[in-house]
């Protein structure tokens, strides 16, 4: 008798969608779906999306979410035992929510949660851009700005909360940051934040731009990775100052983290980061190396590897750790 192998789910909760992947041992992709993240309503209306977008991916792999080896996923916020808490560039998410206890009764599979940077950072060690190092930086920049840490070839989560470099400070007293704070990294360079920047500078100052007009056309409720992009293919003057300010800020947190930790390399994922690629990947290890100490050694600054599926396929490996570990007495 063939035992069949083990395949297992993936989600990857970002702020402005949700990937899921149905993956076999070898971490190949078998099927995947994506669904636009909710803007409204609270974490329940997040998880009955999530759980729609596994059943499309599962669906395109021709098995039953049911008969999966398990689900993983990657989601913002502080994690413990499955729940998710503070996970604040989701809607109505200020409080605890048992994400993988209400995944599990939905799909009929055991779901394990873990954070979504520290997942996608663990997937590009293993797989992608960070196999070349034993100690590694994640950097993904999209709605907020996550990081997550790979130390002696090891994960590394602090006390549940490691790897929050969006709220590095880049400017005492600056920008308000979506957590409260002010002067976070995340002010400047996170997605949600340089959307605010904007539409204030277009709507209260009388700059022009396009990027709310792109919006508009591609029936976009946010400006998304994609809508940055076109702008700057237009050479939209306001999304290039704010898109400089942006990569400022990054360089300077950035920085700072190496400086304390010293790792080989940074990998740059995320919507934005993804999509903007290799000239900003540059622009970035540029605007870092002025901050540095070890200024003669930088780490090496790639592009993720594994794009968009990274967090997914990460969370798909945390379920498999998670089954290989043996039962607690």
């Amino acid at each position: 008798m063939i035992l069949a192998m083990p395949t297992f789910g993936g989600i990857d909760l970002g702020g402005t969608k949700i990937q899921a992947v149905i993956a076999d041992d070898e971490h190949n992709a078998l099927g995947s779906a994506r669904r636009p993240t909710p803007t409204s309503g609270g974490p329940a209306d997040v998880a009955r999306e999530m759980e729609i977008a596994l059943r499309d991916a599962a669906k395109a792999a021709e098995i039953e979410p049911s008969e999966l080896a398990g689900v993983g996923v990657g989601s913002p916020g502080t994690i413990e035992h499955g729940e998710v808490t503070s996970a604040r560039n989701l809607p109505g998410w200020e409080g605890v929510f048992p994400l993988a206890a209400t995944l599990q009764a939905a799909l009929g599979c055991r779901v394990a949660v873990g954070n979504d940077v520290q997942v996608a950072t663990d997937a590009e060690f293993r797989l992608g851009a960070g196999r070349l190092y034993d100690s590694l930086l994640g950097v993904f920049w999209g709605t907020g700005v996550g990081g997550g840490l790979i130390l002696g070839g090891r994960p590394w989560t602090g006390r549940g909360g490691a790897g929050e470099i969006g709220h590095v400070v880049v400017e005492i007293d600056g920008a308000r940051c979506t957590c409260g704070r002010r002067g976070c990294m995340e002010a400047y360079a996170g997605r949600a934040a340089m959307e605010i920047h904007a539409r204030r500078l277009h709507e209260e100052k009388g700059r022009k731009t396009d990027l709310f007009k792109l919006a508009a056309e591609h029936e976009r409720p946010r400006l998304t990775s994609g809508i940055w992009a076109r702008a700057l293919e237009r050479g939209d003057k306001l999304a290039i100052q704010v898109l400089d300010r942006a990569v400022r800020a990054l360089g300077a947190g950035i920085a700072s983290v190496v400086n304390v930790l010293d790792v080989e390399g940074v990998i740059i994922g995320g919507g934005l980061g993804v999509r903007l690629g290799h000239p900003f990947a540059k622009r970035i290890a540029e605007e870092m190396h002025p901050h540095l100490f070890a200024d003669s050694r930088p780490p090496h600054v790639h592009v993720a590897a594994l794009a968009d599926l990274g967090g997914a396929i990460g969370a798909t490996l945390l379920m498999a750790d998670s089954l290989a570990q043996p039962p607690s007495s």
